[in-house]
């Protein structure tokens, strides 16, 4: 995926109105839903979940599981082969509110572009795509890199970024876009721990705004520890809700299988899960 890539599917939405937001209905509703890319087998089979404001859900289950799908069908990138997504009631092609970052692999970082041109892309679908940015845009851009740590970065390209920085840029452009669904694919995967300890700061910084994420990763202790909520994928929906629900023994081998290891610890009990993946292995202490 190019930066222009990512300018051209963000104006998809420019020639729809902007759709209301409720404050009855929740955020984003996923029914029955099902994604099939050509005539593969599906990625993801009658998933059906809500989320309300602020609320942070972390998507786990093993390599192909169809958690990038699930971000991708809910951002609008991916249409449905079967079932809805709603935000706010409406479709997600009707909304500026959502902010996917996919994953870090997938991005050309050496697009010649710099941090606060990135971060301005969030503001292009209230602007419009070809109208220059105003003062009160930059001023937006501003604000948001210095939320997130990163003023005194707003020139350097994004090649120069480390694996965090990347991340918090990403962070501030939903802060420049407004955004109130952020979908993160993997933002944690190949950082160090200070890096990711950056990144939760970051989301506890979108938590107070009220914005609501959705986020996809392979670390189950780490699910179980910082989020609200966990949702096991593997292309059906498992189980979601709080983590000591959701990550038990029966649950945990019904989607990994073989892939999974349970250890005795003095902690309690440790599933190691994904051990073919190239990440290496992840635990879980339940």
């Amino acid at each position: 995926m190019t930066l222009i890539h990512e300018l051209r599917r963000t104006s998809r939405h420019l020639s729809k109105q902007h759709a209301p937001h409720p404050d009855d209905l929740p955020i984003l509703r996923v029914e029955h839903l099902s994604v099939a890319y050509n005539s593969h087998p599906l990625a993801l089979e009658d998933v059906s979940f809500e989320l309300h404001r602020g609320e942070r859900l972390a998507v786990v289950g093993p390599n192909g599981a169809g958690k990038s799908t699930l971000l991708k069908a809910v951002a609008g990138v991916l249409p449905p082969t079967r079932g809805r997504v709603d935000v706010f009631g409406q479709e997600p092609g009707g909304h500026i509110c959502i902010a996917y970052v996919p994953q870090r692999t997938q991005v050309d970082w050496h697009f010649p572009v710099t941090v606060a041109d990135v971060v301005m892309m969030g503001r292009v679908g209230r602007l419009g795509l070809f109208r220059n940015p105003r003062a009160e845009d930059w001023q937006f851009v501003h604000q948001a890199l210095e939320t997130v740590g990163m003023a005194h970065l707003a020139r350097r390209q994004i090649s120069q970024l480390s694996g965090g920085q990347q991340q918090r840029m990403f962070i501030a452009r939903a802060l420049a876009q407004q955004a109130e669904l952020m979908l993160m694919d993997e933002p944690l995967t190949g950082l160090d721990m200070q890096s990711q300890e950056d990144v939760f700061a970051m989301l506890d910084e979108l938590r107070s705004r009220g914005v609501t994420v959705l986020l996809s990763l392979h670390d189950l202790n780490m699910a179980a520890r910082r989020f609200d909520q966990v949702m096991l994928l593997n292309r059906r929906l498992l189980d979601i809700g709080p983590a000591e629900q959701v990550l038990t023994t029966e649950n945990l081998l019904q989607a990994y299988g073989g892939h999974l290891q349970l250890v005795e610890t003095a902690d309690g009990t440790v599933a190691v899960g994904d051990t073919c993946c190239d990440e290496g292995q992840h635990g879980s202490a339940r």
